[in-house]
């Protein structure tokens, strides 16, 4: 049991010191988690909300679940990026809420929701997860938002506003810069022996160099025969040269289990995450590529992971560039994206003006109606970029009642969507979100398997809410790769690093490793539970799964995220085992 004063609080899996409280007055400010405040910023979080403010609380250093107490209410918050949730239902006349989901439902006796994990695969630019879960009758509460519990009135959430609505990129670097620098390091300075990824891309490397001014580093560089060539390893090596006090160590895999798909032969010995992750497609590059860090006693691994959520930006933010007033230089920014892509710039700017004209839900309710008849919009490339929301080539997969059911979400979706929503900025949201699960997920992986905590410190909220601030078509400009870095981290980082401006594709890693590992992924396959409830066409995945194999172009996110998606269905039945048992009442009081 918590300690958590007023408030009945279970906790599992958190270490020492990783619950700590402050207060002041009749208020209380609990963190669980990564939290990296000092006891006097938590003092003094709580004094703040004393006084009727309680939105410092939430954006404390680090990354954690926070839980406020003013008076008689309680506010219970993520972070902006998702990688801490908070779920909540009903159960016996009172309401529960946990950060995870999944043993809220096997309480409640609640399934997964197939639509859920079937709009995730085979659509872009809905949120499936709009106030829902990935089970029926558990409620998600949006990242940036906090579920308030008050005695005597009905749950209820509220916006947990950022600090600044707009901010220039130049005025907003420094800023930046202090955010992630305090990230990173208040991370190093935590006692433990500290690793990272460092790819040779622009944010492990950031992220890295951060950290190898204040601690030794053992920094990791993961290739293989097809990445080998490419720039990656090239600038990870330079960069590790400039790094006084760092190890830095390139680990090569590619063959056996250490491919895409690979070491999912036996799915019962997988780790049950509590949403689908695409990490266990990478269970075999992850194991070959933390094997250092473990060996060396590694207790916090760092990544850069978010950074192209924060430090850049989504292509549909030139549209919301033309809603702002600022047209000509819109279409400037489109002309540009179509000539970086080689594509037609009329079709790009036809696209982004459908998509200037249009309110998201009527787009929405668009797509339901492409969804229910079957019909892919056929967008590829950028056009899909600029567009509202859309159905991808994997949507022949579904059967005429797994159209039935994704469509009607959608449509559910559509009748709940704002007028208001810009599509730079819903697209921006929906990939931090992702991010912030695929992290979350990955690390909750890490820490099962391999007792190694993974963080990722441009998810920070401080980070990400700075980085928002800023426009998407300013931290997306034209010809300029990632001009928020070079304006932030000039003089911080090594120079060749801010001189990059190429990044390495994996596509051909992935078709390798589906080739290599087609037969597991088969076996995976055969025993679908949504081919078993009549959503699928297993003829179809298969068939998609053998072009694949074979090197022919298919819908792979699709693929990736159907493979996943069944590992971890046939995974909860064993997790609602372990979560609860129930009790004999009176032998327990005895």
């Amino acid at each position: 049991m918590a300690d958590v004063s007023g408030l009945e609080a279970w906790a599992s899996e958190f270490g020492a010191g990783e619950i700590r409280r402050g207060g002041f007055g009749d208020s209380t400010v609990v963190v669980a988690g990564s939290c990296l405040a000092s006891v006097v910023e938590l003092e003094r979080a709580a004094a703040t909300a004393a006084r009727g403010d309680w939105i410092p609380a939430t954006r404390l250093p680090g990354v954690a679940l926070v839980l406020v107490r003013t008076g008689r209410v309680w506010r219970i918050v993520g972070d902006r990026a998702g990688t801490v949730q908070v779920y909540w239902m009903r159960f016996a006349g009172r309401v529960l809420w946990g950060t995870a989901a999944a043993p809220l439902a096997a309480l409640g006796g609640y399934e997964a929701d197939p639509a859920v994990l079937l709009g995730q695969m085979m659509l872009q630019g809905v949120d499936m997860l709009d106030g829902a879960s990935h089970f029926h009758g558990v409620r998600r509460v949006r990242p940036g938002h906090a579920l308030v519990l008050e005695e005597g009135q009905p749950p209820r959430t509220e916006p947990v506003a950022p600090p600044v609505a707009r901010l220039a990129l130049d005025r907003a670097a420094p800023l930046v810069r202090e955010a992630v620098v305090e990230a990173v390091e208040r991370r190093t300075l935590m006692g433990a022996q500290v690793s990272a990824d460092l790819s040779g891309g622009m944010d492990s490397s950031v992220v890295a160099s951060i950290a190898a001014a204040s601690t030794r580093l053992l920094a990791v560089t993961y290739t293989d025969a097809r990445m080998r060539d490419e720039d990656d390893v090239h600038y990870a090596r330079r960069v590790a040269a400039e790094l006084p006090g760092v190890r830095h160590q390139v680990v090569e895999g590619g063959t056996g289990e250490a491919r895409h798909f690979g070491g999912l032969n036996d799915p019962h010995l997988l780790p049950l995450t509590d949403t689908p992750t695409y990490s266990l497609g990478l269970l075999g590059i992850k194991r070959v590529q933390l094997a250092g860090p473990v060996r060396s006693g590694s207790r916090l691994h760092l990544t850069g992971r978010g950074g192209d959520d924060v430090l850049s930006a989504v292509g549909a933010t030139a549209v919301d560039q033309f809603r702002a007033g600022q047209r000509a230089a819109a279409w400037r920014h489109v002309t540009a994206m179509a000539r970086e892509r080689r594509t037609s710039g009329a079709g790009l700017l036809a696209q982004a003006s459908r998509t200037a004209a249009t309110p998201y839900p009527r787009a929405l309710e668009t797509l339901a109606g492409q969804v229910a008849a079957g019909r892919a919009d056929g967008a590829v490339g950028a056009v899909r970029i600029l567009a509202w929301c859309g159905a991808g080539g994997a949507l022949p997969w579904l059967t005429r009642s797994g159209r039935s059911m994704v469509a009607d979400l959608v449509d559910a979706r559509a009748a709940g969507a704002d007028r208001r929503e810009t599509p730079g900025q819903l697209h921006e949201r929906l990939a931090l979100e992702l991010m912030g699960d695929g992290h979350s997920t990955f690390d909750q992986m890490s820490r099962t398997l391999w007792n190694l905590p993974v963080h990722a410190p441009l998810l920070d909220t401080r980070v990400v809410d700075l980085c928002h601030a800023i426009p998407g078509w300013e931290r997306a400009r034209p010809g300029a790769f990632k001009p928020l870095a070079r304006a932030a981290f000039t003089g911080f980082v090594p120079e060749v690093l801010l001189e990059r401006r190429t990044k390495t594709a994996f596509t051909g890693s992935l078709y390798d490793g589906l080739r290599a590992h087609a037969p597991a992924v088969r076996r995976i396959l055969a025993g679908s539970v949504l081919a078993q409830a009549g959503l699928l066409d297993l003829s179809r995945v298969m068939g998609a799964l053998d072009a694949g194999a074979r090197g022919e172009t298919v819908p792979l996110a699709a693929l990736h995220g159907l493979v996943v998606a069944e590992l971890w269905l046939a995974l909860l039945p064993l997790g609602r085992s372990a979560w609860w048992e129930r009790t004999d009442v009176s032998r327990v009081a005895a």
